[in-house]
């Protein structure tokens, strides 16, 4: 995987969110689609995360609504809504935007994410 600014700026601002997950995500890829985890740290976290004209808590309310409306991205919803946690977002927040989701995305949407907030918080309060 090449390492270049962009690369370096979106590991810091991934490690931001979720410090356990950076080397979880480039390893799940390595051997299928290195390239894949490569634009993910570099477009998505160094080139569109980093961006400074919303704070971390307004960018996971965000992510955490779109990918419950979406309704089909289950694992990535469950990383945000650990790195939702993770600064400083409360479990009713966040339980109160999936709700909120319940109008513009459906009743399914909002009870599929429900189930995954609950599993969070299952496996934050294990540990």
């Amino acid at each position: 995987m090449k390492q270049n600014k962009r690369f370096q700026t979106g590991l810091e601002q991934f490690r931001e969110i979720d410090e356990a997950s950076v080397e979880k995500i480039i390893d799940e890829l390595k051997d299928v689609s290195p390239e894949l985890g490569n634009y993910i740290i570099e477009y998505a976290y160094g080139d569109i995360y980093s961006r400074k004209e919303l704070d971390l808590k307004s960018k996971e309310i965000a992510i955490i609504a779109a990918l419950t409306a979406l309704g089909n991205a289950q694992p990535q919803l469950k990383f945000h809504i650990n790195a939702g946690l993770n600064i400083g977002l409360s479990e009713t927040e966040i339980k109160e935007i999936i709700l909120l989701m319940s109008v513009y995305a459906g009743f399914p949407a909002a009870l599929n994410g429900t189930a995954i907030l609950k599993k969070v918080i299952k496996e934050r309060n294990v540990k």
